[in-house]
């Protein structure tokens, strides 16, 4: 199995690309924080108890499939007589294609499958065991990459640093525990430990990416890094004829069905009821994963063009024609993105992305199957880092049956969520979205970048 052209900038727009359609961080559903015997609460605080025993089906307990962004697959594919293309095609206006980015653009692609969980009352309180698999990617794009792309050389300077993506893959095994502290009434506080096999992880930086052109004389700087701890990954090289410089062409993958990395992971909550309101906060994935053998491609720190060698005339014929001279300087950029293979690295360790979630509820005096709740969450995650605030209304008007809706509000612009949760004697189904999907491509790709869906079927007694 091969992978070729591993370069920044491809691996630029396929972690654009990648984002966008895969359509699926280790993502919880928020829209039930707040909802009566939704089983899965002490995934978002260990201090959460539920009121009966449960035991999920095998693989559909709980499958969360999560995209999250400031940055729509609408803004990078346009319809133009009746044709799909890029926001580079001539026919967008550079005005109306340029409106859709921000100085930072983000995607976050995101699958959870529990493949099998349980929770019942011993011990003095409630206890959780949960399996569960996860893969994410996480890309953060530059308003002045999408620029460049556009636009071409128009400006004097360029600045395309922050330019970043990640992905990850893991199975996960949690055990967790909450009980009352009877000293303090209305007090509860849980904690729970996760051990994790990773399956494998890519890193990709572009740490500095600066392009000064000036009348008489062109800089450009790169700086930029691969980390992939992937289980019989070697990077491949060839050499580039205009300068003899051997640069990183490709990889090659020989076994990937091994584990390789291991990690550790803490959950730690409380909660406090005091009258009519209940108050919860939690941190979550406090760990690290260690990941084995890694390959490393670097550019070696800054990777720097400096010249006045190129004068441009507008005689075709001319030795330093126009064309002539472009293609000169276009083999000089290859540099720029010309990774040198650094080997491999014994091991790398990555902290877990952290998450804080506080939250506070209100049941309603007159009608007590109903409640009013703000949850606010941060996710903790270097350039990836997000938070949001999410105001809901949950009821239950019945035994068997239960659910909320709520509104959205953060780091990626404002939403709509909600949950309906049936829950009759041995059986229990509930469907949700913390961002309802709007409207769908022919290929049944959302295209706003906030949109999820979460499933569950599970077995209570």
């Amino acid at each position: 199995m091969k992978v070729t052209n591993i370069k920044i900038k491809a691996l630029a727009v396929s972690a654009l690309v990648a984002a966008g359609l895969a359509g699926a961080h280790a993502q919880d559903t928020y829209s039930g924080f707040f909802v009566d015997n939704y089983d899965y609460r002490f995934q978002m605080n260990p201090a959460f108890g539920n009121e009966r025993n449960f035991v999920s089906f095998p693989v559909l307990g709980n499958l969360n499939f999560a995209m999250r962004g400031n940055l729509n697959v609408s803004d990078i594919f346009y319809k133009l007589d009746g044709r799909t293309v890029l926001f580079t095609n001539p026919g967008i206006g550079t005005d109306e294609a340029m409106s859709k980015f921000g100085d930072k653009n983000r995607l976050d692609a995101n699958i959870k499958v529990n493949i099998l969980s349980a929770g019942f009352r011993a011990f003095g309180g409630y206890n959780t065991v949960n399996l569960s698999a996860s893969a994410n990617l996480y890309a953060t794009l530059p308003g002045a990459f999408f620029s460049l792309a556009k636009e071409g050389i128009t400006n004097t300077t360029y600045d395309i640093h922050h330019l970043a993506g990640y992905s990850d893959a893991y199975a996960q095994l949690a055990l967790g525990h909450s009980h009352e502290i009877r000293q303090v009434p209305g007090l509860r506080i849980g904690a729970a430990v996760k051990f994790l096999i990773g399956a494998g992880s890519i890193d990709f930086r572009l740490d500095r990416a600066d392009l000064t052109l000036g009348q008489d004389s062109w800089r450009a700087v790169t700086n930029a890094n691969i980390y992939a701890s992937l289980k019989g990954m070697k990077f491949e090289t060839d050499v580039n004829d205009k300068t003899g410089h051997r640069y990183v062409s490709g990889a090659s993958l020989d076994d990937v069905s091994a584990p390789n990395g291991f990690g550790v992971g803490f959950d730690l909550g409380a909660q406090y009821k005091w009258r009519d309101f209940t108050f919860s906060a939690a941190v979550l994935d406090l760990g690290f994963i260690k990941w084995g053998k890694t390959a490393w491609a670097s550019t070696d720190g800054d990777q720097t063009i400096d010249t006045d060698a190129y004068i441009f005339n507008a005689n075709g014929d001319a030795d330093n024609s126009f064309s002539d001279e472009w293609d000169r300087l276009t083999d000089d950029l290859s540099r720029l993105y010309e990774l040198n293979d650094k080997g491999e690295l014994s091991s790398r360790t990555r902290s877990l992305a952290a998450t804080l979630n506080f939250g506070v509820d209100y049941a309603f005096p007159y009608y007590r199957n109903l409640h009013f709740g703000l949850v606010n969450s941060t996710r903790i995650n270097g350039p990836y880092t997000w938070t949001q605030f999410r105001l809901s209304a949950n009821v239950a008007p019945v035994k068997w049956v239960s659910g909320g809706i709520n509104m959205v509000a953060g780091t990626y612009g404002v939403g709509f969520g909600w949950l309906l949760n049936i829950h009759t004697t041995g059986f229990n189904l509930f469907v949700g979205m913390d961002h309802t999907i709007g409207r769908l491509s022919k290929q049944l790709i959302p295209l706003k970048s906030n949109a999820d869906f979460n499933l569950g079927i599970n077995f209570p007694f």
